[in-house]
């Protein structure tokens, strides 16, 4: 699906990080862009400098999502476009021991709920919203109604120490796009992950840099951290293409993940 000038498009966690790359990829593109972020003051300023409108939404609400996708379609109208950015990471291990006693410890499972709550379930039910309104929009040439792109990580398949929680609600993402490709794909509807690696976003860059440098060392080539921009750049080739469906796009520079 072409990306043509006032194409309406939404990006979940559209204030930072990839996200926010994303959304100035969309926007440099023409799109009319809704950035869904918790963060109002900085997704009010960036949708004003894009030009787009932002709504304030916690992707674990079903009501804050109907009322965010109903708001940016009042604006621009349905959108053809989804990008799901929102997410957060965790670190905490299965079981473990306190520290000054040696007392055994463990997992707190509502930390382990609040993950899968937010990366899987939240990136599902925003597929599932876009998904519904665009079966409202005439076929494009080629029979094209939408596209939709998800974000995972390399940690659903390489997940390290601590990573539990956050690697399983990644794999669920992953797992859940060729079934819902397969859904569908009679109505014209597109979705693809990408499951990004060490990524210079804010998070990273609260990191001492002798960190960040050594995470950037660990990378086979080009042996840095990844640009967001570089994301953004993937994630807009996922919705041009429109022979590429159903499938999930590790982008690490060929990188592994150690255990720790």
């Amino acid at each position: 699906m072409h990306i043509e000038p006032g194409v309406a498009a939404v990006v979940t966690g559209g204030a930072s990080g990839l996200g926010e790359a994303t959304s100035r990829a969309l926007a440099m593109r023409g799109a009319k862009l809704a950035i869904f972020d918790m963060d109002a003051e900085r997704g009010e300023a960036l949708a004003k400098e894009l030009g787009g409108i932002f709504c304030q939404t916690n992707v674990c609400s079903d009501e804050q999502v109907d009322a965010a996708f109903a708001k940016a379609r009042a604006a621009h109208g349905q959108e053809r476009i989804l990008v799901n950015c929102a997410g957060i990471s965790s670190g905490i291990k299965t079981a473990s021991r306190d520290r000054e006693t040696g007392e055994p410890l463990s997992f707190p499972m509502a930390a382990f709920e609040k993950v899968v709550q937010i990366n899987l379930l939240g990136t599902f039910r925003c597929i599932a919203a876009a998904a519904k309104g665009m079966l409202t929009l005439d076929p494009l040439e080629g029979g094209e109604r939408g596209a939709i792109v998800c974000t995972a990580s390399i940690a659903a398949q390489d997940g390290q120490i601590g990573q539990a929680a956050y690697a399983a609600s990644k794999a669920g993402v992953v797992g859940l796009t060729l079934p819902v490709a397969r859904d569908l794909m009679g109505e014209g509807i597109r979705i693809n992950t990408i499951l990004p690696g060490l990524f210079l976003t804010p998070m990273m860059k609260t990191l001492p840099e002798k960190v960040q440098s050594a995470l950037a060392a660990t990378v086979p080539f080009p042996r840095r951290l990844g640009y967001p921009a570089e994301f953004a750049d993937l994630a807009l080739h996922l919705i041009s293409n429109a022979y590429m469906n159903g499938e999930a796009v590790r982008l690490d520079a060929a990188n592994r993940l150690a255990p720790r």
